[in-house]
């Protein structure tokens, strides 16, 4: 894994960043036998109560450096509001673990965030290959 993480405030390196703390919480390695990838967010979010206050934290991040980008206030609301579902619904017990394989609030708003990027960044699109 590549951990070049650009330092700046640009669109580019603001939007690299979040695509790799995506990356870490989503997709980070893959369940054996499964084959489904899987990353820290539903790792972390094993551990009771700790585990989600820190994936809560890490998807916030991605909604902090969204606002950096000037994002529309209900853009952030929307993010939020998956930052949200995803810990709450987490937090119950055994379910919430099952939850978090299936629901995966960061690449819901790393999607928000690249629509934001390819209509007012254009030099700063992502071409996926």
């Amino acid at each position: 894994m590549d951990l070049d993480l650009p330092l700046g405030s640009d669109p580019v390196s603001i939007s690299r960043r979040m695509e790799m703390l995506e990356k870490v919480l989503e997709r980070a390695f893959t369940v054996p036998g499964l084959r489904r990838k899987v990353g820290l967010d539903a790792v972390v979010g094993l551990v009771p109560v700790a585990g989600d206050v820190v994936s809560a934290a890490l998807g916030m991040y991605i909604v902090w450096e969204a606002r950096n980008l000037g994002m529309p206030k209900w853009q952030l609301a929307r993010m939020t509001a998956n930052v949200g579902i995803d810990t709450l619904l987490g937090a119950i017990p055994f379910a919430g673990d099952l939850f978090d394989f299936v629901f995966r609030s960061n690449s819901r708003n790393l999607r928000i965030v690249r629509k934001h990027i390819d209509k007012h960044y254009p030099h700063a699109r992502v071409i996926e290959g």
